[in-house]
């Protein structure tokens, strides 16, 4: 991983302006197709597989007169008159009839019709409209609402006071506001204070806003195929400004840091998304499987909204990883601190005579005293965390509204006229196609309902005209949001198998009010399942990230501390009203239903994000020096002052959305901004250096077992670093074409040799010691210590150029009829890209295999006596493979000896023969072998000879001159 970061992040420094281009082209591209296609949120609070989902689209495809949305027209006659006065009734009727007209009205029903039930209150002086819509209230319009509002004048002429209320008029969309406007001011001073530099300052906020631009216009776009919540956008953008600023923050940081301490910027760039992008590719995964784990919860607008938010999460690291590295192309050495500065002396802080910055001469504190550290962070979020026991959840309703609103105002005065459960009356829908006395059995049902407890009134059972299915409102004694109210709705669907027994009906409750308790009992029983699969997976990655059990489950324990205090703090301000005023909170009721998930997956991956950054750099120290004290102290001072910054910007971030945010984001929004303060602080910054000091050594502890099943992520950016040292070995060996230091491949004895390009490397040794050897220098297989290279690219870490760079002869057998070698040339030609069609490549399959059988005639020449007779057919077979190799035009070709009836004399004097001029040819041969030992009789070359031995390595160089291309082609080679 951070070796192919490294790379990444070099290749985005020297193409900047391309790299720039293309997230441009993506920005203006993604967000103006969102624009164009004109997508639009919807709030749609829909929870399949629930009784009152399912029960409401029974409704809707039988009943539908009273499955569409609602309002409700609340008159109030002042002044003592009543409603019931003519001049009033008349007003009334006016209303009923003028609504009635309106476009999208299904069914409007008066406070004096038949079916009314109880819509006027006992002195007069309050009346009830019901208004029924054709459609859901995603389906009504603004136009519509402003009609319906307008008839408001009909009864003021009256004397008349009007006001609307429902299901319709509740405003749960969000939106930016200014404040979110002074979060990006203060993360903007954070990053000056940090940095010291206007110019690094800027950089993360540029890179961020880039970033959150594209994934909103993603959204958007989405929203024009498919129901979005305006919530989930908002959400996008909280996290992905604010993770897309740490992020670039975490590798600027390591980037200015290697800077001041003297290493070049390209280098330092490449560097610093190697070790610190490592950090943050893997902080950005527990973020993405957190919020991805809203999708096991199965209701599909919270699955959208978290998908929306792992999109702006999986955007900030391709935009840390690529986008910054690219603008740090353009800055160049301008980003280097001045000696003296604030940032060159961080750089320096652990040096001899260094002042200590604040960070280490935090650490020392908590690392006198641990136990104390630890007892003090418990005590403190354990006492927070106190009020969350007695968290009240549901969905927001006419009484969340802000006060003066026509919708609160309604809210209020059914509670004061009506009673608290007309706000939320329940729907009992009864099926009636298997009775026989359909208004008997409707009219005992509804007694039934009347004897039960929480019950206020219950209404006449109404058909529909199909005959299939009749609905009985139940209006309770509670508010909709009331536990009560949640205990009559689970008593009505607890009498339910009594009442299909009796009347051979099948019963079922829906309504706004059940729906809302749906979503709120199916979030409750999800939250244990989501945690675990959530905390599980992002376990097993911190596993792999730091080699270690102690330290993630250290790190789920402090998230633990942090998602309860931070609960605690909601329930206390949203719910109990502590501090209400001071944070603009209107209301104190129950809290938003998906509040606490959304929260904990949040939460929990961006609590991960300060554990890897933090904890990584413990984990780097020691790798490096095996002092687990000594780890602790420097890792934290590394990461202390970044960890800190990023805090204070998601802090700033996330609270700019409380002042003037919506009921919806403002509980969210105080509850991450509080719990980053808490987990950053309280849990990172203090209970981590705590505890990892306690635990010593034992907390890298990973038994071999699990070390030998985990894959090894390197975050530590150590084989980055052997990468490194390798190619500037290899930047050494300007002249060879392979060289090998120490390198042992496949058995204990290391091997050491240098070869220029154009050279013939003979391998002696036995046939698995140097067939190991050969794979090894191919790219094939890794090898077990030493250095090699082939061409400039070191192994193991460039395997995958080199095996481009090199064809493998000799290690299975090829057909060698003239068909079948054409067949499969052509189809080696065309696999490596050699030749693009398929009659191209046979074209060349024929030259190649006229060259072999000039080759065999040539060995059976008397010419080449002095090798020995050769067997044709033999040799034809032994050298079909070497030619498959030489055909793919490779600068090195790698061949191991035939064996059999073919001597290596011969075997080898026909490879020099047929390989092409240029090329470097190794060639292994069997220990007692003398090929190669004598004069080259056609041509010389300059010969590696390379002895394989069990404990030793012998390496001579025999010069000759390489051929002339003239020469070469004459018998046969190609350039």
């Amino acid at each position: 991983m951070a070796t192919l970061l490294y790379r990444l992040g070099r290749f985005s420094y020297r193409h900047a302006w391309r790299v720039i281009a293309v997230w441009m082209l993506l920005l203006v591209g993604i967000l103006g197709g969102g624009v164009a296609l004109g997508g639009q949120t919807e709030e749609s609070f829909a929870i399949p597989g629930t009784e009152s989902q399912e029960a409401l689209d029974r409704l809707e495809a039988v009943f539908p007169q009273v499955a569409g949305a609602s309002a409700t027209a609340v008159v109030v006659a002042e002044d003592g008159s009543s409603v019931r006065d003519d001049q009033a009734t008349a007003a009334i009727a006016d209303m009923v009839d003028e609504i009635a007209r309106i476009d999208g009205v299904d069914a409007v029903v008066g406070p004096f019709d038949e079916y009314a039930g109880r819509a006027v209150t006992g002195d007069g002086s309050m009346a009830l409209i019901k208004v029924q819509f054709d459609g859901p209230s995603t389906d009504v319009t603004p136009a519509q609402l402003d009609e319906l509002t307008a008839t408001s004048a009909l009864g003021e002429d009256a004397g008349l006071r009007v006001e609307f209320g429902g299901q319709v008029f509740q405003d749960n969309t969000v939106g930016i506001t200014v404040s979110e406007v002074f979060g990006v001011v203060f993360a903007g001073i954070v990053l000056v204070i940090t940095f010291g530099s206007l110019l690094a300052a800027g950089m993360p906020l540029l890179t961020a806003l880039i970033g959150v631009g594209i994934v909103i216009g993603g959204i958007t776009t989405v929203s024009a195929f498919t129901s979005v919540s305006s919530s989930a956008p908002l959400l996008a953008l909280m996290i992905g400004l604010a993770v897309g600023i740490d992020y670039a923050l975490f590798i600027l940081s390591r980037h200015r840091g290697q800077l001041a301490e003297g290493e070049q910027p390209e280098e330092s760039a490449a560097m610093a998304v190697g070790t610190a992008g490592s950090a943050v590719v893997f902080a950005g995964l527990t973020v993405i499987i957190a919020l991805l784990g809203l999708l096991v919860v199965g209701i599909p607008f919270l699955s959208v909204m978290g998908v929306g938010a792992a999109f702006a999460v999986l955007v900030a690291i391709g935009v840390a990883t690529t986008l910054l590295p690219a603008v740090l192309g353009l800055a160049k050495a301008r980003l280097v601190p001045k000696e003296g500065s604030r940032a060159w002396r961080r750089a320096h802080a652990h040096g001899d005579g260094a002042r200590p910055t604040m960070g280490l001469r935090w650490v020392g504190l908590v690392m006198r005293a641990p136990i104390v550290a630890v007892i003090a962070v418990v005590g403190i979020l354990g006492v927070l965390s106190i009020p969350a026991a007695n968290l009240d959840l549901n969905l927001p309703d006419g009484g969340s509204e802000p006060e003066g609103s026509t919708q609160r105002e309604a809210y209020d005065l059914i509670t004061e006229g009506f009673g608290p459960g007309y706000n939320g009356p329940l729907i009992v829908a009864v099926d009636i196609t298997q009775t026989t006395d359909i208004l008997g059995d409707l009219g005992d049902i509804g007694d039934e309902l009347r004897t039960l407890p929480g019950v206020d009134f219950v209404s006449d059972g109404i058909p529909d005209t199909g005959l299939d299915t009749a609905i009985i409102q139940v209006t309770p004694q509670s508010a909709p949001d009331s536990a009560q109210t949640k205990e009559l709705v689970q008593t009505i669907r607890d009498l339910a198998p009594e009442l299909r027994d009796r009347f051979d009906t099948e019963v079922s409750v829906t309504g706004t009010t059940a729906i809302g308790i749906d979503i709120s009992n199916r979030l409750t029983s999800a939250l244990i399942p989501f945690g675990l699969i959530v905390v599980g997976l992002s376990i097993i990655l911190l596993m792999m990230v730091f080699r270690s059990i102690l330290v993630p489950i250290k790190a789920a324990v402090g998230f633990l501390l942090s998602v309860g205090s931070s609960f605690g703090v909601v329930v206390a301000i949203f719910q109990w009203g502590w501090f209400a005023d001071l944070l603009d909170v209107e209301n104190p009721g129950p809290i938003l239903s998906f509040m606490p998930i959304l929260l904990m997956a949040v939460l929990f991956g961006l609590a991960m994000d300060y554990e890897v950054f933090l904890v990584s750099g413990m984990r780097e120290e020691f790798v490096h020096s095996s002092d687990a004290r000594q780890a602790v102290r420097r890792g934290f001072g590394n990461g202390a002052r970044v960890v800190t910054a990023a805090a204070l910007i998601m802090f700033f971030v996330f609270f700019a959305f409380v002042p003037e945010g919506s009921g919806t984001i403002k509980p969210i929004a105080l509850g991450l901004a509080v719990g980053i303060a808490f987990d950053a602080f309280l849990v990172r910054m203090t209970l981590v250096p705590a505890v990892m000091t306690l635990l010593g050594r034992s907390a890298w502890w990973l038994p071999r077992w699990l070390a030998r099943i985990l894959p090894d992520v390197d975050i530590e950016g150590d084989k980055l670093r052997a990468h490194r040292a390798d190619v500037e070995w290899a930047a050494t060996q300007t002249d060879a074409a392979l060289a090998a230091t120490a390198l042992v491949a496949g058995r204990p004895a290391p091997v050491t040799f240098s070869a220029p390009v154009g050279s013939l490397v003979l391998v002696r040794g036995e046939a698995a010691d140097r067939r190991a050897l050969i794979a090894t220098l191919a790219g094939r297989i890794l090898p077990v210590s030493g250095r090699a290279h082939v061409l400039g690219h070191p192994l193991p870490s460039e395997r995958s150029e080199v095996s481009r760079l090199v064809a493998v002869s000799g290690l299975m057998p090829e057909p060698v009829g003239d068909d079948a070698f054409d067949e499969s040339l052509a189809e080696r030609l065309r696999l490596t890209g050699r030749r693009s069609s398929r009659r191209s490549a046979l074209r060349e399959a024929a030259r190649w295999r006229d060259r072999l059988d000039g080759a065999v005639r040539r060995a059976s020449d008397s010419a080449a006596a002095s090798i020995g007779a050769v067997d044709a057919a033999g040799f034809r077979r032994a050298l079909a493979p070497v030619v498959l190799a030489f055909a793919e035009q490779t600068p090195v070709v790698m061949i191991d000896s035939a064996g059999g009836s073919v001597s290596a004399e011969a075997f080898l004097d026909g490879v020099l023969w047929l390989a092409p001029s240029g090329i470097t040819v190794v060639v292994g041969l069997e220990s007692g072998s003398d090929a190669g030992e004598g004069p080259d009789r056609d041509r010389d070359r300059v010969v590696t000879e390379v002895h394989l031995a069990p404990r030793a390595t012998e390496a001579t160089d025999r010069r000759r001159p390489v051929p002339s291309t003239e020469d070469s082609l004459s018998r046969g080679g190609v350039r």
